[in-house]
């Protein structure tokens, strides 16, 4: 989801097209699903990603590996979308732009995207709990969670949503603490 700022801002306006392209061709539900597919697909698949954005790697190859390993698995706009980013050299955003476009959709649909890192995965209970609680607080209609774990945090989770950083690690508290014997200790 995190995404360096000079990608997300060369991105924008290629999400911003595709957006308005599916919304005109009422499109939208497909190409979402199918961006939302392959940004699950590209996590898991680091090798095709850097594949992808080797600037060594000619663009007809890269277009022969799309259309390979891709094409039969999604829209037809949605490849034809992919060739243009190969053949304008873009294709190295993919992710970003994967990125930005569902950000405009789910601003659309009032669904927030929330990132979650925590010491041991949830249980689906406490997913359910967290996701309504966060609803309660966003006046979202959805939540989708990315969950990353972290076993430094000890215990708890940090919540990252837009420009806030909501703490409840038990070495976020640690810190605290040490931090407060010092200045305790030093009187």
């Amino acid at each position: 989801m995190t995404t360096n700022p000079l990608a997300s801002k060369i991105s924008a306006p290629y999400a911003r097209a595709l957006y308005d392209f599916s919304v005109e061709h009422n499109i939208m539900h497909q190409i979402t699903a199918d961006f939302q597919n392959l940004d699950v697909f590209l996590s898991k698949t680091e090798d095709l990603t850097e594949y992808l954005a080797n600037p060594l790697v000619n663009a007809e190859r890269k277009r022969d590996i799309l259309e390979k390993t891709l094409k039969s698995q999604l829209n037809e706009e949605t490849f034809k979308f992919l060739i243009v980013l190969v053949n304008r050299d873009r294709i190295n955003l993919l992710q970003a732009i994967i990125d930005s476009y569902l950000q405009l959709v789910y601003n659309l649909a009032s669904i927030k995207m929330i990132e979650v890192s925590t010491a041991f995965a949830f249980t689906n209970k406490q997913k359910n709990m967290l996701v309504k609680k966060l609803k309660e607080l966003t006046d979202a209609r959805e939540i989708r969670l990315v969950i990353t774990v972290d076993p430094s945090l000890i215990g708890g989770f940090l919540i990252k949503t837009n420009s806030r950083v909501i703490d409840f690690t038990v070495k976020n508290q640690l810190q605290k603490l040490a931090s407060h014997l010092d200045t305790v200790l030093e009187i």
